[in-house]
Protein backbone atom coordinates (compact mmCIF):
# COMPACT_ATOMS: atom_id res chain seq x y z
CA UNK A 1 0.00 0.00 0.00
CA UNK A 2 2.80 2.08 0.82
CA UNK A 3 6.54 2.26 2.00
CA UNK A 4 5.86 2.95 5.35
CA UNK A 5 3.38 1.18 7.60
CA UNK A 6 -0.26 2.49 7.51
CA UNK A 7 -2.16 2.76 10.92
CA UNK A 8 -5.40 0.78 11.08
CA UNK A 9 -7.32 1.47 14.36
CA UNK A 10 -10.71 0.11 13.22
CA UNK A 11 -12.02 2.90 15.50
CA UNK A 12 -14.35 5.39 15.59
CA UNK A 13 -18.37 5.92 14.75
CA UNK A 14 -19.48 3.30 12.43
CA UNK A 15 -16.38 1.38 12.46
CA UNK A 16 -16.86 -2.36 10.09
CA UNK A 17 -15.84 -5.56 11.93
CA UNK A 18 -11.86 -6.57 11.28
CA UNK A 19 -13.07 -9.82 9.99
CA UNK A 20 -14.39 -8.72 6.85
CA UNK A 21 -12.02 -8.72 3.73
CA UNK A 22 -10.11 -6.02 1.68
CA UNK A 23 -12.44 -6.58 -1.06
CA UNK A 24 -15.68 -6.11 0.81
CA UNK A 25 -14.11 -3.17 2.52
CA UNK A 26 -13.78 -1.69 -0.73
CA UNK A 27 -17.17 -2.43 -2.22
CA UNK A 28 -18.65 -1.69 0.95
CA UNK A 29 -17.30 2.10 1.13
CA UNK A 30 -16.99 2.60 -2.96
CA UNK A 31 -21.22 1.65 -2.96
CA UNK A 32 -22.57 3.87 -0.41
CA UNK A 33 -24.53 7.07 -1.56
CA UNK A 34 -21.93 9.76 0.50
CA UNK A 35 -18.40 7.88 -1.19
CA UNK A 36 -18.09 11.03 -3.29
CA UNK A 37 -18.51 13.18 -0.12
CA UNK A 38 -16.09 11.19 2.21
CA UNK A 39 -13.79 11.22 -0.47
CA UNK A 40 -13.41 14.76 -0.17
CA UNK A 41 -13.33 14.35 3.45
CA UNK A 42 -10.21 12.82 3.80
CA UNK A 43 -8.87 14.79 1.04
CA UNK A 44 -7.34 16.74 3.71
CA UNK A 45 -4.80 13.70 4.78
CA UNK A 46 -3.21 14.25 1.53
CA UNK A 47 -2.01 10.66 1.59
CA UNK A 48 -0.99 10.47 5.31
CA UNK A 49 -0.51 6.77 6.65
CA UNK A 50 -1.36 7.94 10.36
CA UNK A 51 -3.80 10.85 9.44
CA UNK A 52 -5.59 12.30 12.75
CA UNK A 53 -9.56 12.32 13.00
CA UNK A 54 -10.76 15.29 14.47
CA UNK A 55 -14.59 16.10 15.46
CA UNK A 56 -16.90 18.88 16.00
CA UNK A 57 -17.23 22.30 14.37
CA UNK A 58 -15.64 24.82 11.71
CA UNK A 59 -17.24 28.49 10.89
CA UNK A 60 -15.86 30.47 8.18
CA UNK A 61 -15.76 33.70 9.96
CA UNK A 62 -15.61 37.61 7.90
CA UNK A 63 -12.94 39.09 9.46
CA UNK A 64 -14.31 42.45 8.68
CA UNK A 65 -17.55 42.14 9.85
CA UNK A 66 -17.38 39.21 11.80
CA UNK A 67 -20.18 37.18 10.34
CA UNK A 68 -20.16 33.68 10.15
CA UNK A 69 -20.03 32.63 6.44
CA UNK A 70 -20.51 28.81 6.52
CA UNK A 71 -20.54 26.52 9.50
CA UNK A 72 -18.90 22.38 9.21
CA UNK A 73 -20.48 19.93 11.79
CA UNK A 74 -18.55 16.80 11.78
CA UNK A 75 -21.68 15.14 12.94
CA UNK A 76 -22.85 15.56 9.00
CA UNK A 77 -20.29 13.92 7.44
CA UNK A 78 -19.72 10.46 6.58
CA UNK A 79 -17.19 9.11 9.65
CA UNK A 80 -18.71 12.04 11.32
CA UNK A 81 -15.08 12.96 11.36
CA UNK A 82 -12.51 15.07 9.77
CA UNK A 83 -9.13 14.03 8.61
CA UNK A 84 -5.71 15.90 8.66
CA UNK A 85 -2.02 14.93 7.98
CA UNK A 86 -0.27 13.74 10.54
CA UNK A 87 2.86 16.44 9.78
CA UNK A 88 5.60 13.96 10.72
CA UNK A 89 9.03 14.75 8.81
CA UNK A 90 10.10 11.43 8.38
CA UNK A 91 10.00 9.78 5.13
CA UNK A 92 10.56 6.01 7.39
CA UNK A 93 6.83 7.09 9.39
CA UNK A 94 4.94 9.22 6.65
CA UNK A 95 6.04 9.64 3.43
CA UNK A 96 3.70 11.50 2.56
CA UNK A 97 3.93 14.03 5.09
CA UNK A 98 7.58 14.26 4.71
CA UNK A 99 7.40 14.91 0.78
CA UNK A 100 5.43 17.71 2.20
CA UNK A 101 8.18 18.97 4.89
CA UNK A 102 10.84 18.27 2.14
CA UNK A 103 9.36 20.50 -0.32
CA UNK A 104 8.96 23.55 2.18
CA UNK A 105 12.31 23.08 3.12
CA UNK A 106 13.12 23.66 -0.81
CA UNK A 107 11.24 26.61 -0.84
CA UNK A 108 12.64 27.83 2.38
CA UNK A 109 16.23 27.47 1.40
CA UNK A 110 15.87 28.36 -2.44
CA UNK A 111 14.20 31.57 -0.93
CA UNK A 112 17.12 32.63 0.93
CA UNK A 113 19.52 31.62 -2.09
CA UNK A 114 17.46 33.42 -4.83
CA UNK A 115 14.76 35.55 -3.39
CA UNK A 116 11.10 35.26 -2.89
CA UNK A 117 8.28 34.07 -0.38
CA UNK A 118 8.78 37.59 0.99
CA UNK A 119 12.52 37.69 0.87
CA UNK A 120 14.26 40.68 -1.67
CA UNK A 121 16.14 39.21 -4.49
CA UNK A 122 19.59 40.62 -4.44
CA UNK A 123 20.19 38.02 -2.00
CA UNK A 124 21.20 36.44 -5.60
CA UNK A 125 24.26 38.38 -5.30
CA UNK A 126 25.08 37.91 -1.28
CA UNK A 127 28.26 35.71 -0.20
CA UNK A 128 27.31 32.76 -0.01
CA UNK A 129 29.40 29.45 0.99
CA UNK A 130 27.79 25.80 1.02
CA UNK A 131 29.89 23.82 3.59
CA UNK A 132 29.62 20.30 4.99
CA UNK A 133 30.92 19.87 8.77
CA UNK A 134 31.34 16.25 9.61
CA UNK A 135 32.39 14.32 13.07
CA UNK A 136 35.50 12.80 14.28
CA UNK A 137 36.88 9.49 14.10
CA UNK A 138 35.90 7.25 17.20
CA UNK A 139 37.41 4.51 14.83
CA UNK A 140 37.69 2.85 11.37
CA UNK A 141 34.88 1.82 9.57
CA UNK A 142 34.06 0.34 6.21
CA UNK A 143 33.74 3.12 3.84
CA UNK A 144 33.21 3.48 -0.38
CA UNK A 145 35.45 6.15 -1.39
CA UNK A 146 35.64 7.69 -4.66
CA UNK A 147 38.40 8.16 -6.96
CA UNK A 148 39.47 11.30 -8.83
CA UNK A 149 38.19 9.37 -11.99
CA UNK A 150 34.98 9.20 -10.46
CA UNK A 151 35.29 5.32 -9.84
CA UNK A 152 34.67 3.64 -6.53
CA UNK A 153 38.18 3.05 -4.70
CA UNK A 154 38.76 0.15 -2.25
CA UNK A 155 37.80 0.61 1.36
CA UNK A 156 41.03 0.56 3.29
CA UNK A 157 43.67 -1.30 1.67
CA UNK A 158 46.91 -1.65 3.63
CA UNK A 159 50.25 -3.92 2.06
CA UNK A 160 51.55 -4.53 5.92
CA UNK A 161 48.03 -3.77 7.96
CA UNK A 162 48.09 -3.80 11.76
CA UNK A 163 46.06 -6.09 13.59
CA UNK A 164 43.76 -4.36 16.71
CA UNK A 165 44.13 -5.84 20.15
CA UNK A 166 41.64 -8.37 19.58
CA UNK A 167 43.01 -9.89 16.98
CA UNK A 168 41.17 -8.28 14.08
CA UNK A 169 43.48 -7.22 10.82
CA UNK A 170 42.94 -3.17 10.20
CA UNK A 171 42.33 -3.25 6.61
CA UNK A 172 39.60 -4.01 3.99
CA UNK A 173 40.33 -4.34 -0.09
CA UNK A 174 36.87 -4.48 -0.88
CA UNK A 175 35.04 -2.05 -3.56
CA UNK A 176 31.82 -2.01 -1.51
CA UNK A 177 28.59 -1.29 -3.47
CA UNK A 178 26.04 1.10 -1.83
CA UNK A 179 23.85 -1.32 -0.98
CA UNK A 180 26.77 -3.03 1.03
CA UNK A 181 25.22 -3.67 5.05
CA UNK A 182 29.05 -3.56 6.14
CA UNK A 183 29.18 0.63 5.34
CA UNK A 184 29.34 2.83 8.37
CA UNK A 185 30.00 -0.45 10.46
CA UNK A 186 33.58 -0.35 12.51
CA UNK A 187 36.85 -3.09 11.31
CA UNK A 188 36.44 -4.03 15.09
CA UNK A 189 33.38 -3.03 17.06
CA UNK A 190 35.17 -3.80 20.41
CA UNK A 191 37.89 -1.33 19.25
CA UNK A 192 35.29 1.53 18.36
CA UNK A 193 34.42 4.02 21.16
CA UNK A 194 30.53 4.05 21.34
CA UNK A 195 30.47 5.98 24.58
CA UNK A 196 32.75 9.11 22.89
CA UNK A 197 30.44 9.08 19.53
CA UNK A 198 27.07 9.11 21.06
CA UNK A 199 28.36 11.99 23.02
CA UNK A 200 29.67 13.45 20.43
CA UNK A 201 25.80 13.35 18.57
CA UNK A 202 24.03 14.61 22.04
CA UNK A 203 26.82 17.59 22.04
CA UNK A 204 26.77 18.23 17.69
CA UNK A 205 24.24 21.42 18.19
CA UNK A 206 26.01 22.93 21.05
CA UNK A 207 29.29 22.30 18.82
CA UNK A 208 27.32 24.36 15.96
CA UNK A 209 26.22 26.92 18.32
CA UNK A 210 29.51 28.08 19.08
CA UNK A 211 31.05 27.69 15.79
CA UNK A 212 28.43 30.25 14.21
CA UNK A 213 29.73 32.38 16.58
CA UNK A 214 33.46 31.93 16.03
CA UNK A 215 32.47 32.95 12.68
CA UNK A 216 30.59 36.15 13.52
CA UNK A 217 33.63 37.11 15.85
CA UNK A 218 36.02 36.94 12.92
CA UNK A 219 33.96 38.35 10.55
CA UNK A 220 33.39 41.18 12.66
CA UNK A 221 37.39 41.36 12.71
CA UNK A 222 37.81 41.57 9.39
CA UNK A 223 34.96 43.61 8.80
CA UNK A 224 35.78 46.09 11.24
CA UNK A 225 39.74 46.47 9.62
CA UNK A 226 37.42 47.31 5.89
CA UNK A 227 35.30 50.04 8.06
CA UNK A 228 32.05 48.35 7.65
CA UNK A 229 29.96 45.65 9.15
CA UNK A 230 27.88 42.34 7.73
CA UNK A 231 25.75 39.97 9.53
CA UNK A 232 25.57 36.11 9.12
CA UNK A 233 22.85 33.86 7.91
CA UNK A 234 22.39 30.64 7.49
CA UNK A 235 20.39 27.25 7.08
CA UNK A 236 21.44 24.08 8.16
CA UNK A 237 20.31 20.30 7.71
CA UNK A 238 21.50 17.47 9.88
CA UNK A 239 21.94 14.29 8.20
CA UNK A 240 23.13 10.84 9.39
CA UNK A 241 25.82 8.86 8.45
CA UNK A 242 26.48 5.27 7.90
CA UNK A 243 28.46 5.04 11.11
CA UNK A 244 25.37 6.56 13.44
CA UNK A 245 26.67 10.07 13.56
CA UNK A 246 25.49 13.23 12.39
CA UNK A 247 27.33 16.11 9.79
CA UNK A 248 25.75 19.65 8.81
CA UNK A 249 25.57 20.66 5.48
CA UNK A 250 24.55 24.45 5.69
CA UNK A 251 24.44 27.57 3.73
CA UNK A 252 25.73 30.45 5.19
CA UNK A 253 25.45 33.88 3.51
CA UNK A 254 26.79 37.47 4.12
CA UNK A 255 23.89 40.12 4.46
CA UNK A 256 24.40 43.78 5.47
CA UNK A 257 24.14 44.80 8.75
CA UNK A 258 21.31 47.04 8.72
CA UNK A 259 17.69 45.29 8.80
CA UNK A 260 16.81 48.41 6.05
CA UNK A 261 20.09 47.79 3.70
CA UNK A 262 20.14 43.99 3.75
CA UNK A 263 22.88 43.87 0.35
CA UNK A 264 26.23 43.49 2.04
CA UNK A 265 29.35 46.26 0.95
CA UNK A 266 31.60 44.53 -1.52
CA UNK A 267 34.36 44.26 -0.08
CA UNK A 268 33.82 41.15 1.89
CA UNK A 269 33.71 38.25 -0.63
CA UNK A 270 32.55 34.47 -0.27
CA UNK A 271 36.24 33.00 -0.61
CA UNK A 272 37.23 35.24 2.30
CA UNK A 273 33.85 33.63 4.19
CA UNK A 274 35.00 30.40 2.95
CA UNK A 275 38.19 30.89 4.76
CA UNK A 276 36.55 31.84 8.16
CA UNK A 277 34.26 29.11 7.93
CA UNK A 278 37.18 26.48 7.44
CA UNK A 279 39.25 28.41 10.68
CA UNK A 280 36.50 28.54 12.81
CA UNK A 281 35.64 24.93 12.59
CA UNK A 282 39.14 24.25 13.48
CA UNK A 283 39.48 26.25 16.31
CA UNK A 284 36.24 25.28 17.94
CA UNK A 285 36.30 23.16 20.33
CA UNK A 286 35.13 22.05 24.17
CA UNK A 287 35.11 20.06 26.57
CA UNK A 288 31.92 17.89 28.10
CA UNK A 289 31.45 17.66 32.51
CA UNK A 290 32.65 15.03 34.22
CA UNK A 291 31.12 11.96 33.97
CA UNK A 292 32.27 8.35 35.63
CA UNK A 293 33.07 6.62 32.46
CA UNK A 294 34.80 9.91 31.75
CA UNK A 295 36.30 11.72 35.24
CA UNK A 296 38.09 14.30 32.71
CA UNK A 297 35.17 14.99 29.94
CA UNK A 298 35.28 13.89 26.40
CA UNK A 299 36.59 16.78 23.54
CA UNK A 300 33.83 17.63 21.35
CA UNK A 301 35.34 19.02 18.18
CA UNK A 302 34.48 18.43 14.00
CA UNK A 303 36.51 15.85 12.17
CA UNK A 304 38.78 16.56 9.37
CA UNK A 305 36.29 16.49 6.29
CA UNK A 306 35.72 20.04 6.07
CA UNK A 307 34.16 21.19 2.81
CA UNK A 308 33.57 24.49 1.59
CA UNK A 309 32.30 25.71 -1.55
CA UNK A 310 31.03 29.02 -2.95
CA UNK A 311 27.53 28.82 -4.13
CA UNK A 312 26.69 31.00 -7.24
CA UNK A 313 23.14 30.90 -8.55
CA UNK A 314 23.62 31.09 -12.61
CA UNK A 315 27.21 30.07 -13.63
CA UNK A 316 27.11 27.12 -15.47
CA UNK A 317 29.43 24.63 -13.76
CA UNK A 318 29.05 25.72 -10.25
CA UNK A 319 26.58 24.76 -7.73
CA UNK A 320 23.44 26.25 -8.27
CA UNK A 321 21.17 27.23 -6.07
CA UNK A 322 18.41 24.62 -6.91
CA UNK A 323 21.03 21.87 -6.30
CA UNK A 324 22.04 23.30 -3.04
CA UNK A 325 18.15 23.66 -1.99
CA UNK A 326 17.19 20.19 -3.11
CA UNK A 327 20.33 18.43 -1.57
CA UNK A 328 19.26 20.35 1.67
CA UNK A 329 15.55 19.28 1.57
CA UNK A 330 16.44 15.93 0.68
CA UNK A 331 17.82 15.26 4.02
CA UNK A 332 15.44 17.57 5.91
CA UNK A 333 13.13 14.37 6.07
CA UNK A 334 15.87 12.08 7.19
CA UNK A 335 16.19 10.46 10.59
CA UNK A 336 18.24 7.48 11.94
CA UNK A 337 17.03 5.36 8.75
CA UNK A 338 20.72 5.81 7.31
CA UNK A 339 22.04 3.51 10.50
CA UNK A 340 19.04 1.19 10.22
CA UNK A 341 17.60 2.07 13.28
CA UNK A 342 13.89 2.75 13.43
CA UNK A 343 11.88 5.81 15.25
CA UNK A 344 11.06 3.94 18.16
CA UNK A 345 11.75 5.28 21.97
CA UNK A 346 13.98 3.41 24.13
CA UNK A 347 12.95 2.06 27.04
CA UNK A 348 13.35 -0.49 29.56
CA UNK A 349 10.89 -2.93 28.11
CA UNK A 350 12.88 -2.69 24.87
CA UNK A 351 16.32 -2.09 25.64
CA UNK A 352 17.18 -5.47 25.14
CA UNK A 353 15.38 -5.54 21.59
CA UNK A 354 17.51 -2.11 20.08
CA UNK A 355 20.20 -1.84 21.88
CA UNK A 356 21.58 -5.73 21.09
CA UNK A 357 25.03 -5.84 21.14
CA UNK A 358 25.30 -7.98 17.87
CA UNK A 359 24.73 -4.34 15.82
CA UNK A 360 26.23 -1.23 15.08
CA UNK A 361 23.50 0.69 16.10
CA UNK A 362 22.60 -1.72 19.09
CA UNK A 363 25.77 -0.61 20.57
CA UNK A 364 25.59 3.29 19.69
CA UNK A 365 21.29 2.72 21.51
CA UNK A 366 23.39 0.86 25.04
CA UNK A 367 25.83 3.39 25.04
CA UNK A 368 24.10 5.74 25.36
CA UNK A 369 21.70 4.44 27.32
CA UNK A 370 24.01 3.22 29.71
CA UNK A 371 25.62 7.15 29.92
CA UNK A 372 22.29 8.52 30.41
CA UNK A 373 22.20 6.84 33.99
CA UNK A 374 23.85 10.54 35.29
CA UNK A 375 22.25 13.14 37.25
CA UNK A 376 23.48 16.16 35.14
CA UNK A 377 20.92 17.30 32.27
CA UNK A 378 23.47 16.86 29.38
CA UNK A 379 23.96 13.21 30.01
CA UNK A 380 19.82 12.24 31.30
CA UNK A 381 19.26 13.57 27.75
CA UNK A 382 21.21 10.50 26.29
CA UNK A 383 18.24 8.07 27.12
CA UNK A 384 15.50 10.20 26.24
CA UNK A 385 17.10 10.26 22.52
CA UNK A 386 18.62 7.03 22.48
CA UNK A 387 16.99 6.30 19.67
CA UNK A 388 18.56 8.59 17.74
CA UNK A 389 21.32 7.58 18.97
CA UNK A 390 22.09 10.63 21.05
CA UNK A 391 21.19 13.41 18.95
CA UNK A 392 18.52 15.57 20.44
CA UNK A 393 19.06 19.00 18.06
CA UNK A 394 16.63 20.07 14.97
CA UNK A 395 17.11 18.41 11.92
CA UNK A 396 16.54 21.78 10.12
CA UNK A 397 17.13 25.31 11.37
CA UNK A 398 17.78 28.56 10.17
CA UNK A 399 18.73 32.09 11.20
CA UNK A 400 15.94 34.70 11.41
CA UNK A 401 16.81 36.66 8.69
CA UNK A 402 18.00 33.97 6.04
CA UNK A 403 14.48 33.61 4.62
CA UNK A 404 10.83 33.01 5.56
CA UNK A 405 9.41 30.42 8.25
CA UNK A 406 7.94 27.12 7.58
CA UNK A 407 4.83 28.62 9.66
CA UNK A 408 4.32 31.18 6.76
CA UNK A 409 4.92 28.79 4.34
CA UNK A 410 2.24 26.42 5.62
CA UNK A 411 -0.30 29.56 6.41
CA UNK A 412 -0.26 30.28 2.32
CA UNK A 413 -0.76 27.27 1.77
CA UNK A 414 -4.10 27.06 3.69
CA UNK A 415 -4.82 30.08 2.14
CA UNK A 416 -4.78 28.98 -1.13
CA UNK A 417 -6.97 26.08 -0.63
CA UNK A 418 -9.38 27.84 0.97
CA UNK A 419 -9.15 30.09 -1.45
CA UNK A 420 -9.90 27.64 -4.38
CA UNK A 421 -12.85 26.33 -1.84
CA UNK A 422 -14.41 29.49 -2.77
CA UNK A 423 -13.40 29.48 -5.83
CA UNK A 424 -15.48 26.00 -6.14
CA UNK A 425 -18.72 27.16 -4.19
CA UNK A 426 -18.76 30.36 -3.69
CA UNK A 427 -20.92 31.91 -0.38
CA UNK A 428 -24.11 33.73 -0.95
CA UNK A 429 -23.52 36.78 1.20
CA UNK A 430 -20.07 37.70 -0.12
CA UNK A 431 -18.03 38.01 -3.09
CA UNK A 432 -14.32 36.83 -2.25
CA UNK A 433 -14.52 37.56 1.30
CA UNK A 434 -11.70 37.75 3.65
CA UNK A 435 -12.28 34.42 5.21
CA UNK A 436 -10.69 33.49 9.00
CA UNK A 437 -11.41 29.72 10.40
CA UNK A 438 -12.72 29.34 13.54
CA UNK A 439 -12.41 25.92 14.96
CA UNK A 440 -13.84 23.71 17.53
CA UNK A 441 -11.90 20.80 16.69
CA UNK A 442 -11.11 18.28 19.16
CA UNK A 443 -9.19 14.79 18.83
CA UNK A 444 -11.21 11.75 18.07
CA UNK A 445 -8.68 8.78 17.18
CA UNK A 446 -5.55 8.28 14.90
CA UNK A 447 -5.20 6.24 11.50
CA UNK A 448 -7.80 4.70 8.98
CA UNK A 449 -10.30 2.72 9.97
CA UNK A 450 -10.30 -0.08 7.89
CA UNK A 451 -7.97 -1.21 5.29
CA UNK A 452 -10.00 -0.62 2.45
CA UNK A 453 -10.52 3.43 3.43
CA UNK A 454 -6.73 3.19 3.63
CA UNK A 455 -6.55 2.12 -0.01
CA UNK A 456 -8.88 4.25 -1.09
CA UNK A 457 -8.14 6.95 0.39
CA UNK A 458 -4.01 7.17 -0.38
CA UNK A 459 -5.18 5.81 -3.89
CA UNK A 460 -7.24 9.13 -4.49
CA UNK A 461 -4.15 11.02 -3.00
CA UNK A 462 -1.58 9.47 -5.47
CA UNK A 463 -3.64 10.30 -8.56
CA UNK A 464 -3.63 13.63 -7.42
CA UNK A 465 -0.10 13.55 -6.66
CA UNK A 466 0.16 12.68 -10.33
CA UNK A 467 -2.04 15.30 -11.71
CA UNK A 468 -0.76 18.22 -9.58
CA UNK A 469 3.44 16.53 -11.17
CA UNK A 470 1.86 16.69 -15.19
CA UNK A 471 0.21 20.02 -14.66
CA UNK A 472 3.67 21.10 -13.45
CA UNK A 473 5.78 19.70 -16.07
CA UNK A 474 3.12 21.00 -18.93
CA UNK A 475 3.53 24.71 -17.37
CA UNK A 476 7.41 24.12 -17.10
CA UNK A 477 7.26 22.91 -20.89
CA UNK A 478 5.07 25.81 -22.37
Amino acid sequence: MTLAPVLITGTGAGAMPGTTTLHSELLSRAARDDYQQWLTSVAPAGGCVRPIRLHGRMHDVHTATGEILATLDTASLPDRVIYTACGDRRASVCPACAETYRRDTYQLVRAGLAGGKGVPESVAIHPAVFATFTAPSFGPVHTRPMSKGGKVARCRPRRNASYCPHGRRLSCGQRHKETDACLGRPLCPDCYDYQAAVVWNAHAPELWRRTTIGIRRRLDRLTRDHGVRVRLSYAKVAEFQARGLVHFHAILRLDGHDPARITPPARVTASQLASIIRDAARATRFATVSHPANPRGWDIAWGRQLDTRVVKVTTAGELTDTAVASYLAKYATKATEAVGTLPVRISDGNLTIYGSPHSHQGRLIAAAWRLGNHPHADFQALRRWAHMLGYRGHFSTKSRRYSTTLRALRSARADWKRRQHLMVAPLANASNPIVAVATGLSYAGKGWRTSGDALLALSAAARARDHERIAREELTSG
